[in-house]
């Protein structure tokens, strides 16, 4: 059995271990992988993981070897998998391996707007609290969440997890996703409707999948719905929003702040609109990258490969 990791440095940077992958054949395991090498380095492949590496119709039909698919991931935006299930190759994903660890940087990302806190730390070391007549320093407004409205864009796991954390706040949770059935709405949540959501909400955080009917679903027309005192959090994709409409948001005032794990392209280029916007952070696409979120992700794939070669795949989404 021949396993080809394609683009493995994300997920283990050197801090885990591969062996768990080993017992199931000859593996490679490249850090990255060129579209121009995709089919070299894949064409004896058995099993193919995968992250970011784009596995579309005209790679793999080229893979005349391949039976199954692992997606490093969650989401399958990165793999053809209709083409795929035609092919009768399995592909299965990873569901849930980063859900606390996502819902820990959406706060983190609101509470740095919120309290400014690398601001603060840095005004302290240029010394403008050493020159306070007071024994505090601040030159920013500070929010508190409790009794604040957040709204929940998307209640799959990792936007439950958040409505957790809100309620421990003591903060007022909306939330809409038209595909929850009624009995699955949890406790402590008020369902609304989308526009609703984004004119009621003091913190508008998106929780949803990349689909069609997401795709840029955060533009100016939905941003003027928005409190010119709100902030707008995504570590959900980027193509949710249009960038250039955010950033419009940001520099005129319709918004007052943006706390981004993600974007349209990633990295980004340099005249992406958003570097340059008014009160708008951004990290890295590291909502998932916890070493404890990634180890959930390592054994999880480990199992997703047992379970296909025994005869009973898991986690399928083709």
């Amino acid at each position: 059995m021949n396993i080809v990791v394609l683009d493995g440095y994300t997920l283990n940077p050197g801090d885990l271990s591969w062996d768990g992958l080993k017992m199931f054949g000859e593996l490679k395991v490249y850090d990255r992988t060129p579209r121009e090498k995709i089919i070299e380095r894949s064409k004896d492949a058995d099993i193919i993981l995968t992250n970011k590496t784009v596995l579309d119709a005209d790679i793999l039909k080229s893979l005349t070897h391949l039976k199954y698919i692992g997606i490093l991931a969650t989401g399958c935006d990165d793999v053809d998998t209709e083409f795929a299930g035609q092919m009768g190759i399995i592909v299965s994903n990873i569901p849930s391996y980063g859900t606390n660890s996502v819902a820990q940087l959406t706060f983190a990302l609101i509470l740095e707007l919120c309290h400014r806190v690398q601001r603060q730390s840095d005004l302290v070391m240029e010394g403008k609290w050493s020159k306070s007549m007071d024994f505090t320093y601040n030159d920013f407004s500070l929010i508190e969440l409790a009794s604040k409205n957040i709204g929940i864009i998307g209640l799959g796991d990792i936007g439950r997890k958040v409505s957790e954390i809100a309620q421990a706040f003591g903060m007022r949770v909306l939330a809409s996703d038209k595909f929850l059935p009624e009995n699955l709405y949890p406790a402590g949540v008020t369902m609304t409707s989308l526009n609703e959501l984004l004119s009621d909400s003091d913190i508008v955080t998106l929780h949803c999948p990349l689909t069609e009917e997401t795709s840029e679903l955060i533009n100016i027309k939905n941003l003027r719905l928005m409190k010119p005192t709100a902030f707008l959090i995504n570590t959900s994709r980027g193509q949710i929003i249009v960038e250039e409409d955010l950033a419009q948001a940001l520099n005129e005032g319709i918004i007052a702040g943006a706390g981004l794990d993600v974007l349209s392209v990633e990295p980004p280029s340099a005249d992406n609109p958003l570097l340059q916007a008014k009160n708008c952070i951004i990290t890295p696409h590291i909502g998932w990258a916890t070493h404890e979120s990634r180890s959930r992700l390592m054994d999880t794939a480990v199992c997703n490969i047992k379970a296909f070669l025994a005869g009973s795949p898991v986690n399928v989404v083709s």
